[in-house]
């Protein structure tokens, strides 16, 4: 095994460690995938307004916010669409949901109820809260504190 740079050999010869896509430290991006099925159960989350531009617009019942891109359900668990945006103020949210193929936002009427998997909304508390500082440990920035710095050539022997 090469200790220092070199190729990595069965890693994909990208230096000693790690190396090759996905491999090392972090890992690669997420790969696609498959479309969930409807959720175990569903709660209210908002009452149709109108449509626009083929995008159901929905004034939201619930006092959390849904996640982009969480499906979108009737009552009986079929899904409807996906979230797209989210829009207004803290106390008034409103979203707008894109519909899937073969559902028009057309045959939607004012007071319809959309639902979503209560697995899929945050907390309007992670909007609202100032962040705070962060405790810092003894040793900060880049590279760490056990000695030398990341890269470069430190001029003494200090490995």
């Amino acid at each position: 095994m090469s200790f220092r740079g070199g190729r990595g050999g069965a890693r994909g010869g990208r230096g000693g460690r790690g190396g090759g896509r996905g491999g090392g430290r972090g890992g690669g991006r997420g790969g696609f995938r498959e479309p969930e099925g409807p959720p175990a159960f569903v709660v209210e989350l908002g009452s149709f307004m109108h449509a626009c531009e083929n995008e159901m617009v929905y004034k939201s019942t619930n006092d959390k916010v849904p996640y982009f891109n969480a499906g979108a359900f009737l009552e009986n668990k079929t899904r409807i669409g996906k979230v797209d945006e989210i829009l207004g103020s803290i106390n008034e949210v409103m979203f707008t949901v894109k519909p899937d193929t073969g559902v028009s936002a057309a045959s939607f009427h004012a007071g319809d109820k959309v639902y979503i998997s209560p697995d899929k909304l945050l907390p309007l508390s992670r909007f609202t809260e100032k962040p705070g500082k962060k405790p810092t440990g003894g040793f900060g920035g880049r590279g760490g504190g056990r000695g030398g710095g990341r890269g470069g050539f430190s001029g003494r022997g200090r490995y």
